[in-house]
């Protein structure tokens, strides 16, 4: 029986992220199709019950230590090398999000196995594996085979829907000894919490979102009025970002935040895999953009190949004539 695929489940401030969950329900495609067990691990502080809720896993290990409270990479990967070492896991999935991503360098460098990164889906192939993967920052894909295990693999948020992973079933727990290092070059000053009173993106029913076909901050105006008039937020891909036209905590994509709302009206945004990863799994897309052949029309369901400047306003007409 081939060793196990293993999820790296990934917890800060005593909760367990939602990528945990899409890891657990990509790692279960991984290991029933290979006829392995999938084994869910799991660092922290006080966090048993935590690891009796990963119901999708045949089995959850769990260190427990004031070490493990909170999640320093210096320390993570030197508990998990050495317990991978011990139990040998033939896959490894680590989550690439701001919390694990010391993680996903440090565990394959400490237990000398390959990296195959940035990946958005994994999928067993014969008797091995194959990743779909982004490479220089996004712009394009690959598809990467491993030519040894066991390999740890980085997977972008979004691989899996998190409600797949989620399962009413007690999986096996198994607490575990992991070397927690005396003393540490790195340790955690504290959060930087985002600016008071700003919105939450990821809680939205509704986004407008403005990328760099907007061709100005003083237009913002346009996508503010429509996603007021929707009930909704506006939020904003990296370049509108970059330009200083909407604080970081408003963008989406890979490098900000995964949004699943009801509506996304995506304004003048082109459609970079970036992006897409954030936003893919919205429930309705509608996109607006001069040119007919971006990548955005791609996920869109529905697309409108006009100016923004000139659509919006009738758009916004239109919204407050329903309304009245």
């Amino acid at each position: 029986m081939p060793g196990a695929v293993w999820v790296i489940a990934e917890q800060w401030r005593g909760g367990l992220s939602e990528v945990t969950y899409e890891l657990l329900a990509l790692g279960r495609q991984i290991a029933d199709d290979r006829g392995a067990a999938l084994e869910a691990v799991l660092l922290g502080s006080g966090v048993v019950g935590l690891a009796e809720s990963l119901g999708l896993a045949d089995r959850v290990l769990y260190a427990d230590s004031p070490a493990f409270a909170e999640p320093v990479g210096e320390v993570g990967s030197r508990a998990l090398a050495a317990l991978a070492t011990e139990r040998k896991p033939t896959v490894v999935l680590v989550p690439i999000t701001n919390v694990s991503w010391d993680l996903v360098g440090l565990l394959p460098a400490r237990l000398g196995v390959p990296l195959v990164n940035f990946c958005m889906d994994v999928a067993a192939v014969g008797d091995g594996l194959e990743a779909r993967c982004l490479v220089f920052g996004g712009k394009m894909e690959v598809r990467a085979v491993p030519e040894s295990e066991p390999v740890v693999i980085g997977v972008l948020p979004g691989a899996r829907r998190a409600d797949a992973g989620r399962s009413t079933k007690r999986p096996e727990v198994e607490p575990v000894a992991a070397p927690a290092p005396e003393t540490c070059g790195v340790r955690l000053l504290g959060y930087e919490e985002p600016e008071a009173g700003d919105i939450d993106i990821t809680q939205q029913e509704v986004l407008v979102s403005v990328g760099r076909g907007l061709q100005g901050q003083a237009n913002l105006d346009l996508a503010e009025e429509l996603a007021e008039l929707l009930g909704g937020a506006v939020s904003a891909s990296r370049p509108a970002v970059d330009m200083g036209w909407l604080p970081m905590t408003r963008q989406v994509g890979k490098s900000g935040m995964l949004v699943k709302p009801k509506l996304y009206i995506a304004l003048g945004i082109s459609g970079a895999p970036e992006h897409v990863e954030g936003m893919k799994d919205a429930a309705l897309i509608v996109a607006v953009n001069t040119d007919p052949g971006a990548p955005i029309f791609n996920v869109a369901h529905y697309g409108v190949a006009e100016d923004l400047l000139e659509f919006v306003p009738v758009l916004i007409d239109k919204v407050k004539e329903h309304k009245s």
